[in-house]
């Protein structure tokens, strides 16, 4: 069997609570994790040890507080005020976890779904989403990145531009795959607006929702927002259900392009509702 899981961010008892109903065997089935592994919830560091733990058949994503994590294991980021990441920097297998962390991809293809973290412009197909994802996994994954990790951070450029080059090429597709929610039809991004459907600024939209979006037709899933909650339509998913903040995690199991099962468990967490 084959499942996506929305974002986990330490929750690692939900995710075993998840693993148990599901019935998963690391021998018969794959987990597919689409991103935002840490953070937030109240136990990172078990989790990325049991994520590693299962070798091939737990598939990650990196999402935005992944990256976080890496920029401030390397002290290019200032923790943030909600962070639950000591455990992880303090932990006597830090660098073995970050460096299983960094070799993780941005986008990856299976079962016939394009699998992101948070969404893909309308001026990409699947085809490049999944090359310029494999850009930054060599970044990640190689010696260059402790020089690019000061520079990934910023909202610029905002549009996709196929000359773009070096740092602002590398940050754009970070952006993307990691942090959008609403554009305009022309694929200029909006990181302000964070809440739900109805509260796209003035000409833009839901990403999945631009006329003409090359990645239409081919089931895409995703995570990272959280206030728009379990969405299902032919060709899209959309798994982040809020579980950091007391809703549920989320598993579809699929195959073929199709959703099979959605399977759900509670997660009862003492926060209130943030920003990613």
């Amino acid at each position: 069997m084959h499942y996506l899981i929305g974002d986990l961010q330490g929750c690692c008892d939900a995710l075993a609570r998840l693993l148990e109903k599901i019935d998963f065997s690391p021998s018969r089935d794959r987990l597919y994790l689409l991103g935002d592994l840490v953070n937030r919830g109240p136990d990172s560091l078990t989790t990325l040890r049991r994520l590693q733990s299962l070798g091939d058949a737990a598939q990650c994503l990196l999402g935005n507080h992944d990256l976080h994590l890496l920029a401030t294991a390397a002290g290019v980021r200032a923790p943030h005020k909600g962070d639950t990441l000591d455990a992880i920097l303090n932990a006597s297998d830090r660098e073995p976890l970050l460096e299983w962390l960094r070799r993780q991809r941005l986008a990856m293809r299976s079962q016939g779904w394009l699998m992101v973290h948070a969404g893909v412009v309308p001026q990409w197909d699947a085809d490049q989403t999944l090359a310029l994802a494999d850009e930054v996994h060599a970044l990640l994954a190689g010696p260059d990145l402790a020089d690019f990790l000061p520079q990934m951070y910023g909202n610029e450029p905002d549009r996709w531009q196929d000359d773009l080059s070096g740092v602002p090429r590398l940050r754009f597709i970070i952006n993307v795959l990691t942090r959008i929610r609403f554009c305009n039809a022309k694929g200029k991004l909006d990181f302000k607006t964070k809440e739900g459907l109805g509260t796209a600024p003035p000409g833009f939209m839901p990403w999945f929702d631009v006329p003409g979006r090359r990645t239409a037709g081919h089931p895409t899933a995703f995570g990272h927002w959280s206030t728009l909650g379990l969405v299902q339509r032919p060709d899209l998913l959309a798994l982040d259900t809020g579980c950091v903040w007391g809703g549920e995690l989320t598993a579809a199991r699929v195959a073929d392009g199709q959703v099979q099962e959605i399977i759900q468990v509670g997660c009862v967490q003492a926060k209130k509702p943030g920003e990613d």
